[in-house]
């Protein structure tokens, strides 16, 4: 099937995509696609280097005319989410994304498509592949690990690019200019319990699946549940009646949880029974419509079960999952329809005596991201739970007074009869990252269309990627001219 996609239009951006998704390219475990990178490079007879992080750079000259032009960094991130269906046999270390066509949608088989941010390195190498494309100098930038840590962008030196302007290609609507995003931070807490020994009763597991899951920034606007949430709700309509074994919800901090599953020593059967079915049908009615494929089952565990979560840890833990507060927590007063502060709590992990819960924080307004980390602290505080803070970083603010936004701007709308949507998201942009070590830098973000970024059913309009790339075409055509002192 993949050949199929090698045949869409544009064959040259679609044929390195397809080149791309044959490669493994997990955040943290770039090597192999760190090394694919910088043998396209070297292959082409460019400048390639390698830097002490491990981004990419390619640099290729201007086409003839275009001498007198900015040199222009254009800017994607290697990296991808992993995230595949429970039934889906699938090995993202050793297997290429399988792909196929679905209308005007290119999907893979169960898995993350890596759409995000594939699609704009497969621009790039188009791009430098080409002997036909007018463009200035071209500083081709290859971030790694931007989505778990943005540890590329915050490596990379300042003083080692030399373009004046950079575009990122990780926006995910095609009708929209990225202008400024979100920072983020991680908060995880950490917690030891007594464990119990278990008395009369039976063995449950407790089954949270079918959610839609998605990208924890751009997503998280929708009110779509949280695997994690959904549990700690079932747990606690029948806390009387249950005690706690394990809990395992969740994955990727940058991903809405879609599953959770937790093992639970039912105490009282029939009550235990006939809450699950209530709270069941309550969060069902809830979710109709948001979440229609959402399945909270139960099946008796044959597992040997010697040892629950003692009382008084069992009330904290339930307890300070019931006030942590998950989505939106504060929209932007200033752009219409924009979350400015938000948290998702991605991770779950409870389990001999030991608990984890991890969440991704995150914040258009430094501020205010100080004010949901404090929040969420207290809770843990209150639980009794070891908070640790890590992977800061900062947000992108817009400056709508740029140079190469009135660029943009004014090719969208001769190419498409209308202006297009100049707008900010929820979502960690590594502009505001490179940003800091390059502060005179003119930054834009475009890209097309591509929807369920971080889970399964991620996918990228067929549409939209020519739209998108014919847009590409015309921009490098007009980058400004070059200041004359």
């Amino acid at each position: 099937m993949n050949k199929e996609i090698r045949n869409l239009e544009p064959k040259v951006l679609w044929n390195h995509f397809s080149d791309l998704n044959a490669v493994p390219r997990a955040s943290k475990k770039e090597e192999r696609v760190i090394a694919f990178m910088k043998n396209f490079g070297e292959k082409l007879g460019l400048e390639t280097l390698v830097d002490d992080v491990g981004n990419v750079i390619i640099r290729k000259p201007a086409t003839e005319g275009m001498e007198n032009r900015k040199m222009v960094v254009m800017q994607s991130h290697l990296d991808m989410v992993h995230q595949k269906n429970t039934d889906t046999d699938f090995d993202f270390d050793t297997q290429g994304i399988e792909m196929y066509i679905d209308g005007d949608w290119v999907r893979a088989r169960g898995t993350t498509l890596g759409a995000d941010n594939g699609i704009g390195v497969a621009t790039i190498m188009a791009v430098l592949v080409s002997k036909d494309i007018e463009h200035p100098a071209i500083e081709a930038l290859f971030t790694i690990d931007e989505e778990t840590g943005m540890t590329g962008a915050k490596g990379l030196k300042g003083g080692l690019l030399k373009g004046e302007i950079l575009l990122n290609l990780d926006t995910e609507e095609d009708d929209e200019i990225g202008v400024g995003c979100a920072g983020g931070i991680d908060l995880s807490a950490r917690g030891s319990y007594t464990e119990s020994t278990v008395d009369k009763g039976v063995l449950y597991t407790v089954h949270v699946k079918g959610l839609q899951g998605g990208h924890s920034g751009m997503d998280i606007i929708k009110g779509l549940g949280n695997a994690n949430k959904l549990m700690n709700r079932v747990l606690v309509a029948a806390k009387e009646y249950l005690q706690i074994v394990k809990v395992n919800g969740g994955g990727l901090r940058n991903a809405i949880p879609r599953e959770s599953h937790a093992q639970v020593w039912v105490t009282s059967e029939n009550q235990f029974l006939e809450i699950f079915e209530a709270i069941k049908k309550a969060i069902f009615q809830e979710y109709k419509s948001l979440e229609p494929q959402l399945t909270i089952e139960i099946e008796k565990d044959s597992s040997e079960v010697s040892k629950v979560m003692d009382a008084e840890n069992q009330n904290l833990f339930l307890n300070a999952m019931t006030a942590l507060h998950n989505g939106v927590y504060r929209m932007s007063p200033d752009i219409e329809n924009l979350v400015e502060t938000s948290n998702n709590i991605s991770k779950v992990q409870v389990e001999n005596g030991e608990l984890k819960i991890e969440c991704l924080t995150r914040s258009s307004v430094e501020s205010s991201k100080q004010d949901l980390v404090n929040t969420l602290s207290a809770v843990f505080d209150l639980a009794g739970y070891e908070v640790t803070l890590s992977g800061d970083y900062p947000g992108w603010t817009p400056n709508m007074d740029s140079p190469i936004l009135k660029v943009l701007d004014s090719i969208y709308e001769k190419m498409n009869g209308e202006r297009a949507n100049v707008a900010a998201c929820h979502a960690g942009l590594e502009c505001g990252i490179l940003g800091q070590n390059y502060p005179e830098m003119d930054m834009i973000s475009f890209g097309p269309t591509i929807k369920g970024a971080h889970s399964p059913d991620e996918r990228v309009s067929i549409s939209s990627v020519q739209k998108y790339w014919d847009f590409v075409l015309e921009i490098l055509k007009n980058i400004p001219l070059k200041d004359t002192k």
